[in-house]
């Protein structure tokens, strides 16, 4: 039963990744959530730096693109655009241009997007991994490739696992004076990280230590709204942890004020326990999670 529920997962993956159908499931999403949230699933606040702002801005039913705007410049940069009306409209309200989109990776909810506002903003760059197979990529992205828009300073890093090709982009905060902004796509969420469609435990467990090693004000600005879910699959497992007690309240407050969350810090790794590899651990517990989803 579970091989069989196994080979169908996978059989469905590939029509959604490699075939038109996931296009269309993705806008049958699209038109729902529009819907359903015609104002977003959220309500989110930017944050402005100096000169420099983020734009948090909720799409699909749980998704976040952003907007990263030189304020000075008047140029923006658009990460994850999976909704394109949503996202031109932000532009619109900001009176920025947009200059390049910064691709995660190639799944829908995060690609949608591009190809709308390419065409839409002619001299639009479209950035990601040419291992991914984006949609309308322009200008392939390999580890550590640096992406210079006005002052902002966007580093790409390779993150495979998720998917084969993922990247997160890590906004330098040195040009502005401010905190370095990690927009970690389906690698890292607030109490979790994505699936691994692509690749191993090990792979996905190097590709968050490439992220855990970044400085403790990092801001992380993640790709889906999944605090709550995260922390309440943490109490299913350490039922005794007051940090993540006290964590999920405060989310839960935001979220009863459809408020979104944020986390400053990806902090650090764990260490070898009770005989697992970390490699072993992370596989077991994103196991248990992807079944308690499922419940």
């Amino acid at each position: 039963m579970a091989r069989s529920k196994r080979l169908l997962f996978r059989i469905g993956y590939s029509l959604y990744t490699r075939t038109w159908l996931g296009y269309l499931f993705y806008r049958q999403q699209l038109r729902r959530a529009r819907n359903r949230y015609p104002k977003g699933h959220s309500r989110t606040q930017p944050r402005l730096f100096n000169g420099v702002k983020v734009l948090p801005i909720p799409v699909l039913s749980d998704n976040y693109s952003y907007l990263i705007i030189d304020t000075q410049a008047r140029l923006a940069v658009a990460v994850d655009p999976s909704d394109p009306q949503a996202v031109q409209a932000s532009i619109e309200k900001e009176g920025v241009t947009l200059v390049a989109i910064l691709c995660t990776h190639k799944h829908w909810d995060h690609s949608g997007g591009n190809r709308d506002l390419s065409r839409r903003h002619q001299e639009c760059r479209v950035y990601g991994s040419p291992e991914d197979g984006i949609p309308y990529l322009t200008h392939p992205l390999c580890h550590q490739d640096v992406v210079s828009v006005g002052r902002l300073q966007i580093r790409a890093l390779a993150t495979p696992g998720h998917t084969q090709g993922h990247l997160v982009y890590l906004l330098d905060g040195e040009p502005y004076k401010g905190p370095s902004c990690l927009f970690s796509g389906d690698l890292l969420f607030l109490s979790g990280c994505g699936r691994t469609f692509e690749g191993t435990a090990e792979t996905m467990l190097s590709s968050l230590d490439t992220v855990l090693g970044l400085g403790d004000d990092t801001l992380l600005w993640p790709g889906h709204e999944y605090a709550e879910e995260n922390l309440g699959f943490a109490g299913v497992v350490e039922p005794e942890n007051l940090a993540r007690e006290r964590k999920l309240q405060w989310v839960q407050r935001q979220r009863m004020e459809r408020k979104g969350t944020e986390a400053l810090g990806p902090g650090l790794g764990p260490s070898e326990d009770d005989g697992y590899s970390r490699a072993q651990l992370l596989e077991k517990l994103r196991r248990l999670k992807d079944l308690h989803k499922s419940k």
